[in-house]
């Protein structure tokens, strides 16, 4: 029997195709890498044998039910907007295209919060929130080309990060198909077990997202808008740190590099030029002074000619230094009430100017928020004048951001131009995303000098302490350096998809080889002997057997907490312990999304393994594994040291939620709970 008639005999009523036009339209996401290939004419490659529809998480059932059986891989599709590699099937593979499953289950204006399933277009689902008076608080730059399951199975993070969090701190529960078919709800609980954290950020390989319940919270009344411009990138950075850390949670704080800031600028300009001339332009006139003297292409032409010597511009840019480009240039946008938006960029405004910063008035915040969107189109002019783009964000803990972003700069700088902005902040780290454009005399040396720099920039971030994404995920373009962040980590991964995906159908090649990583780990380095405090990250690292009261008096004589109620829990208690009771009398973590209980830890494994997940704000590098030790009573293994978050005397307005904390553990779950548990625990 043939591929096509075994799918239609066991899939009847599900709409499927197998058509050439749509084999192309579903044999990629958006890797830049791809496009490379796409400019040769080379749009043959990776044709899945089928795409389907199906309508409902039953229909998803069916077809993970069908490939697991016959052992087919099966791919996940939202709307094709990712950015790492995570579609590329081959003849055999099996496309699973969600954006039938749209509809909203249910809204709940009380939590307040909204099931919706997992193929709802990002733009119509917040549009479809706002008339109802509410907002999901998450705007990816792709809202208008993704879906709400390519979120979670991302770990995107949205543009408005800095108040709303990021999308697993929106997450109340997960409606999965997993296993050979099973359909599963996963409820997140604040003092765990909490199985939502691994699906989150797992990328097709775990199993399929069908549905998720949000948190949301009402539609701001009011914006309060600024932006000041900086003698360099550290001042600006400098302001953010001191911003999230006194309290403060702007929706929006963006930091744009020199150049980016010149850039942004003489865009300004030229807009300004164009309105001023409109009412003299007619279309003729127009055409011929676009083309201009030298000639259509000359631009495309002068364009590849730069890029083909990125050191020399990156020299030249560095050389003309920020008082030159006017320094860097700070966004930020409130949210919430017109006193509480206007009060809070007071604030933020008196700490600026301590930093040596120049108001810039209201209009570039507004103009950027005006054009929030427009990034997600840029690239194809570039790649139409025959050179290559690509973004790259990686996150670092404050004390290692200058690190990450002169270390990733320099490994870039060597292969393409590279420009950065820092657009997720947080109390202990904050990201920096970096956009770099290069060019080649063919295809072929193109993809050459691009694998090149993007095997320099992974194994800088790896170097610097930093995180390899922190918020596009891994697909296959990062997969090669996970086990150089993960270390053990990857190999615990493995093993979870064995137990959620016993065929190993989902996705293989996606986030993780296909062989667990065999690779020497160096042993870890010894817990602290007392804990040692990192001011600049307000993160406090200390041993598992170390005790809670013994932690909080370290950090009393800094002026700094734990906000821990030691009315729920007591100061005797050893930080292990502590962790997995479900850490009680921890800060609330619906309050204030943006900030987390652990940067990072060390664990020893109930195999005698050593597990070590370094300190990142956040990070988007597959399952989040702490999750197997919070609320799980040491079942998988003991906490031998973390990095812990420290909070000073001002804390940041509470955002009220009415969700439930701690829902009752139902048999299911239970049962997938006692799975991963015994699949991480004997991990070597």
């Amino acid at each position: 029997m043939s591929f096509e008639a075994a799918i239609a005999r066991a899939l009847p009523g599900i709409p499927r195709s197998a058509s050439p036009v749509d084999q192309i339209a579903y044999a990629r996401d958006l890797w830049p890498r791809h496009h490379l290939a796409v400019t040769e004419g080379r749009i043959a490659e990776h044709r899945p044998g089928m795409i389907v529809w199906p309508s409902s998480a039953e229909e998803v059932a069916q077809v993970v039910r069908f490939c697991a059986d016959e052992g087919l891989p099966l791919v996940p599709f939202g709307a094709g907007s990712g950015v790492c590699g995570g579609v590329l099937p081959d003849e055999r593979t099996v496309v699973l295209d969600l954006k039938r499953l749209s509809r909203r289950r249910s809204l709940d204006r009380q939590a307040p919060s909204v099931e919706i399933e997992a193929g709802a277009l990002g733009i119509r689902f917040e549009e479809e929130l706002n008339a109802e008076g509410f907002t999901l608080g998450h705007f990816p730059s792709s809202i208008l080309c993704s879906t709400v399951g390519g979120w979670v199975a991302a770990r995107s993070a949205g543009q408005c990060s800095g108040l709303y969090g990021k999308i697993e701190d929106m997450v109340a529960s997960l409606e999965c198909v997993v296993g050979r078919g099973e359909i599963v709800r996963f409820d997140r609980r604040a003092r765990g077990p909490d199985l939502t954290p691994l699906l989150i950020g797992s990328e097709g390989v775990l199993g399929v997202v069908t549905a998720a319940t949000l948190r949301l919270h009402p539609a701001p009344p009011a914006r309060a808008f600024a932006a000041f411009s900086f003698p360099s990138v550290e001042a600006g950075w400098d302001a953010m740190r001191a911003m999230f850390q006194a309290g403060l949670r702007p929706a929006v704080s963006r930091l744009y590099d020199p150049f980016d800031s010149f850039m942004a600028r003489l865009g300004a300009v030229r807009r300004q030029r164009a309105h001023a001339s409109a009412a003299d332009e007619s279309s003729g006139g127009a055409a011929a002074r676009a083309h201009g003297a030298r000639g259509p292409g000359a631009g495309a032409a002068v364009l590849r000619g730069l890029l083909r010597a990125p050191g020399l511009l990156n020299q030249i840019v560095d050389g003309v230094g920020s008082r030159v480009l006017r320094g860097a240039t700070l966004i930020l946008i409130f949210e919430g009430t017109a006193r509480a938006s206007a009060d809070d960029l007071a604030r933020a405004a008196a700490i600026a100017e301590r930093g040596g910063a120049r108001p810039l008035g209201e209009e570039p915040a507004r103009h950027w928020l005006a054009h929030r969107y427009s990034v997600s189109y840029r690239q194809a002019p570039v790649f139409m004048a025959g050179a290559f783009s690509d973004t790259m964000e990686v996150a670092a803990p404050w004390s290692r951001l200058d690190g990450l972003y002169r270390a990733v700069r320099g490994a870039l700088g060597r292969h393409v131009f590279v420009m950065a902005h820092l657009s997720h902040a947080y109390p202990d780290g904050c990201s920096i995303y970096f956009t770099f454009a290069g060019s080649a005399p063919s295809v072929a040396a193109a993809e050459a000098k691009y694998d090149a720099a993007w095997r320099a920039a992974l194994d800088a971030a790896i170097d610097a302490g930093g995180t390899l994404s922190h918020h596009h995920g891994v697909g296959r373009s990062k997969a090669p350096r996970l086990g150089a962040e993960l270390g053990l980590g990857a190999d615990v991964i493995h093993a979870l998809r064995g137990v959620f995906d016993p065929a190993g159908v989902m996705n293989p090649g996606n986030l993780l080889p296909r062989e667990a990583s065999s690779a020497a780990r160096r042993p870890l380095p010894p817990p602290p002997a007392a804990p040692v405090l990192d001011g600049d990250s307000m993160l406090v690292h200390a041993a598992g057997t170390a005790r809670l009261g013994e932690i909080e008096r370290a950090l009393e004589q800094r002026g700094l907490t734990l906000a821990i109620d030691f009315g729920a829990t007591s100061p005797e208690l050893t930080l292990d312990a502590w962790i997995a009771a479900g850490a009680p009398g921890a800060p609330d973590p619906w309050s204030d999304p943006v900030d987390h209980l652990v940067a990072g830890f060390t664990a020893r494994l109930a195999s005698g393994a050593e597990l070590a997940v370094r300190p990142a704000p956040r990070r988007a590098v597959g399952p989040d594994l702490f999750a197997l030790f919070l609320g799980v009573g040491g079942r998988v293994g003991a906490i031998t040291s973390a990095h812990l978050r420290a909070h000073g005397a001002s804390r940041p307005r509470a955002l009220p939620a009415a969700l439930p904390r701690q829902p009752s553990l139902r048999d299911d779950e239970a049962a997938w709970l006692d799975a991963a548990v015994s699949a991480a625990r004997g991990v070597r």
